[in-house]
C-alpha cells in the first residue's frame, strides 16, 4: 500500500497537461490505480516517468513501448479506457 502522500504525487504524475494524455490517465488512475497489486503500481509509477512525448504514441496506440511490462500495462489502460467509452466494465 502506498501511503497518501505517494498516493497523491502520482495522481498529479498522471495529470499530463495534453489534454489526451489527461482524458485516458486520469479515468484509470481513479478508477484501478488502487486495485492494482503493487508490482503493477510501481509499474505505473515507472510509466509516468516516460516521457509525453512517448505516451501520447503508446496510448493513442500508435507504437507499443519496448519493454514488454511497459507495453502490457498500456495495453491494460487502454482496454480501461475503451471501457469507459463504452460504458462497460470496471471503468464505467
Amino acid at each position: 500500500m502506498v501511503s497518501d502522500a505517494e498516493f497523491k504525487r502520482v495522481y498529479w504524475a498522471s495529470r499530463r497537461g495534453m489534454l489526451e494524455l489527461d482524458l485516458i490517465l486520469v479515468p484509470f488512475f481513479e478508477g484501478r490505480y488502487a486495485s492494482l497489486p503493487p508490482a503493477r503500481q510501481a509499474l505505473y509509477r515507472r510509466l509516468m516517468e516516460c516521457e509525453d512525448t512517448e505516451l501520447f504514441v503508446w496510448l493513442l496506440g500508435r507504437a507499443e513501448p519496448e519493454d514488454r511490462a511497459l507495453a502490457s500495462l498500456t495495453r491494460e489502460i487502454l482496454e480501461f479506457s475503451r471501457d469507459v467509452d463504452r460504458g462497460t466494465g470496471a471503468g464505467a
